[in-house]
């Protein structure tokens, strides 16, 4: 890929041309290594993000890029498990002209409403992508709709050409119900919310789109993350809110500390992790980490995550995680001159979790004797 796009600086054409070889190498340089975690395919994924602008791009003419389409159907017909997915999905621009993708369109729409007008199950053509994008690509977009209102079930990655040719005509409203028609079983309604998050707000209609989608179409897999993607879409909306609305929709609030501690509203991280199921380990890193900024909320969010502690919570915790949070909950005591009345707490904290048969409570009870160094 490096070598790929130092050549496209100066030789657009001679990369895409190597561009080209490098995905028809894809399958057979993979098809016998295991896959099954997913990080070939995010691998690949990846390097045809990469790849695709380069061949699509380059200026070619037509004998080149009619080769450069001929040799990637090859590939596509050869791959074993569709690492060149998105190679369809982009062939329409890969033509490079309508005509081209005109031509493309004929070749295999005839056999795709066979397929579809088929009753029996089962009918499949691959080249199906290929198809639909080579009809937006060319501008039939009626053809492309009346294919697509062939098959039985709705299928999303079919029907997002149907919601583009829309678009394409500038018929907002249609596009946005054809997108949440095509709704279904196995269907990704997130993904589907994201599309239909970006025609409302590519309509300048953001508070629709983020009264309808945001919280569903930016789902991520940190609070943190979520949080980042919405406020960074919605600039205008007050953040605090945007956690309040998350933590609602979502119904867990303890998912949210982070993000409400990384944004600085620390009154909303403590209220998170009182009610909701922080893990104990994030708020003793907290509390860690917040001594010298801000004492109260150390100890506070410190207070917590022993509790949590004793009680159970937290994935494989071991002894030494229960100890750091207590160091953790000392050094801020000491900044706000309360370590003896923190000692007598953890202490009656520890006595009644030892009743409750908690595993760690002898631990804290050894460290908050009156024998031991607080």
């Amino acid at each position: 890929m490096t070598e790929i796009k130092k050549v496209a600086k100066a030789n657009p054409v001679n990369a895409a041309d190597g561009a080209v070889l490098l995905m028809e190498k894809i399958w057979p340089a993979l098809e016998t290594v295991d896959s099954s975690s997913g990080a070939l395919g995010g691998a690949v994924g990846w390097t045809l993000r990469e790849l695709l602008p380069i061949v699509i791009n380059a200026p070619a003419d037509r004998k080149t890029r009619d080769q450069w389409l001929a040799r990637l159907l090859q590939a596509i017909e050869e791959d074993g498990v569709d690492y060149l997915w998105q190679v369809q999905e982009c062939w329409g621009d890969l033509c490079g002209s309508v005509e081209v993708a005109s031509h493309w369109a004929d070749e295999f729409l005839p056999t795709l409403r066979t397929a579809w007008l088929d009753p029996r199950p089962g009918n499949y053509l691959r080249e199906t992508s290929i198809c639909l994008s080579s009809l937006l690509v060319a501008r039939r977009h009626a053809e492309l709709l009346d294919v697509l209102s062939l098959r039985r079930f709705p299928n999303w990655s079919d029907r997002k050409f149907g919601v583009e040719a829309l678009l394409a005509e500038r018929r907002i409203d249609e596009a946005l119900a054809y997108a949440e028609a095509s709704r279904g079983l196995n269907q990704p309604d997130g993904t589907i919310d994201a599309a239909c998050e970006k025609i409302l707000l590519d309509a300048g209609r953001d508070v629709e789109a983020y009264e309808r989608y945001a919280l569903t179409a930016n789902a991520s897999s940190t609070g943190l993350a979520t949080f980042r993607l919405i406020a960074r879409k919605y600039p205008a909306r007050d953040p605090k809110q945007i956690l309040l609305d998350l933590a609602r929709a979502s119904g867990e609030h303890g998912r949210w500390f982070a993000a409400a501690k990384d944004a600085g509203f620390l009154d909303l991280a403590l209220y998170f992790a009182e009610s909701g199921s922080t893990d104990p380990r994030t708020l003793s890193r907290a509390s860690r980490d917040f001594v010298e900024v801000d004492a109260k909320f150390s100890l506070k969010v410190g207070r917590i995550a022993i509790c949590r502690m004793l009680d159970g919570f937290g994935y494989d915790l071991i002894g030494l995680d229960v100890l750091d949070a207590h160091d953790h909950l000392v050094n801020a005591a000491e900044k706000l001159g309360l370590v003896n009345a923190l000692r007598d707490d953890v202490f009656s904290l520890a006595r009644n979790a030892l009743q409750r048969g908690s595993p760690f409570a002898d631990i804290l009870l050894r460290r908050c004797s009156p024998d031991s160094l607080l």
